[in-house]
């Protein structure tokens, strides 16, 4: 079976658009509702950005790599206790739990 890889940049597209709607929810916080653990001496977070480096980029691929390939052999083989041919929505949802817990 051929190994499949992610590509770094789509998944390194995700995250900046993650973080930068994280940043939008943080600017709409008036700074007298943020929690203390928040509020730096002299930095704030809204005007820090967010950046990841090559070997994390790396390491997330294939964390998210290996999360999908088990969750697809642990489908699988509900599906062959079921007797299906194929993986249904159905089968991820009971395996969804329990690998959760295990990554």
């Amino acid at each position: 079976m051929e190994e499949v890889t992610l590509e770094c940049d789509l998944i390194h597209s995700i995250l900046k658009r993650f973080w930068t709607l994280r940043a939008l929810e943080r600017e709409s916080v008036e700074p007298n509702d943020a929690p203390d653990s928040e509020v730096g001496v002299g930095t704030s977070k809204k005007s820090r950005t967010t950046s990841a480096n090559g070997n994390t980029l790396k390491l997330t691929c294939e964390l998210l790599r290996l999360f999908i390939t088990e969750a697809v052999q642990r489908a699988a083989a509900v599906a062959e206790a079921e007797g299906a041919s194929e993986i249904e929505p159905t089968h991820l949802e009971i395996i969804l739990p329990q690998l959760l817990l295990d990554f």
